[in-house]
């Protein structure tokens, strides 16, 4: 285990495997080459890097099994290169974070944090709290009309709104418009809700032009990975008024937050607790073990990513 986990990760490998802790390891590099030759498996979250430099110090390497959907921190093409499977926990956190998008959508366009502060200081009695923007008769536009994207577009479509979504190619089973750009996707649409996948691919892919497409009625939602908006580019543009405003539960740094961002009024700020419940970790984790278990037991992973050395025909829906 790189880095501390949820405790019923460890608690559950423990009685079945030999559970080696670089996170309590005084010397890394003592203990990678201590231990790191004798490692069968890794259990990660999203804090844990598996890079090919890790790789070389765990030369018998089999399973990277990681606590969250993104594993944009682990190359998952070098550990297909070198025959090491990776997985990830799909399906476990699709509701819990389609379900926080929505509601950071909701408390951005209708102030609602700024609502709850305005009474709690005393500022009612003086005066009502100002008019918001409203939901209706805006379109919003999906990032990333994978599980959580259509999940998110199903709830959405309770709210009466029309729903367009941008992709790497179009899903012949989606009913909602597709853009072949995200420009063109910004243009269209009063909202924009990021739920790609981060990495190389997507690194700063919502930026100046995007935003600037968006417009001065926009709101941005991002629940995906903070790289994939170009952060000093969304600053920027709430500044000036270039978008409306803003609902962030994921940062390009974290836990670091800018403070030119903390100090605006038009944005909500999460702490990256989309899938943050104890349901819904506590079944992710359930996941990252059962994974090693069903490897180690020789009947394959459960989950792979879409990168890894194994047939998809084995892999769990």
């Amino acid at each position: 285990m790189l880095k501390p986990m949820h405790p019923s990760v460890a608690e559950a490998l423990t009685p079945t495997f030999a559970l080696h802790r670089l996170d309590t390891a005084n010397d890394r590099d003592a203990f990678l080459a201590e231990v790191g030759p004798r490692v069968r498996g890794l259990a990660v979250n999203a804090q844990a890097v598996v890079d090919g430099a890790l790789l070389d110090r765990l030369p018998n390497l089999e399973i990277v099994a990681n606590f969250g959907v993104g594993y944009d921190t682990i190359d998952a093409a070098e550990a297909a290169r070198r025959g090491v499977v990776v997985t990830n926990t799909p399906d476990v956190l699709t509701d819990e974070v389609a379900d926080l998008a929505v509601g950071l959508l909701l408390a951005t366009i209708r102030r609602i944090p700024q609502a709850d502060r305005y009474l709690r200081t005393g500022r009612w009695p003086a005066a009502p709290f100002p008019l918001t923007a409203s939901l209706r008769g805006r379109r919003v536009g999906i990032l990333g009309l994978g599980r959580i994207g259509r999940a998110i577009a199903r709830r959405l479509e309770g709210f009466g709104v029309e729903i367009a979504y941008h992709g790497r190619r179009p899903q012949a089973d989606a009913p909602y418009a597709y853009h072949p750009t995200l420009v063109g996707l910004a243009q269209a649409v009063h909202v924009l809700m990021v739920v790609a996948p981060g990495g190389a691919g997507t690194d700063g892919l919502v930026d100046a032009a995007v935003l600037a497409a968006l417009g001065p009625e926009g709101i941005l939602v991002n629940v995906a990975r903070g790289s994939v908006v170009d952060e000093a580019a969304l600053v920027a543009a709430l500044e000036a008024g270039t978008i409306h405003g803003a609902g962030l539960d994921v940062f390009a740094a974290e836990p670091h937050v800018p403070e030119r961002l903390v100090a605006l009024d038009r944005v909500v700020l999460l702490p990256h607790v989309g899938s943050g419940t104890h349901d819904t970790r506590a079944g992710m984790g359930r996941l990252v073990v059962d994974n090693l278990v069903s490897w180690f037991e020789g009947r394959g992973p459960l989950t792979p990513v879409a990168e890894t050395p194994w047939p998809v025909s084995g892999a769990r829906a």
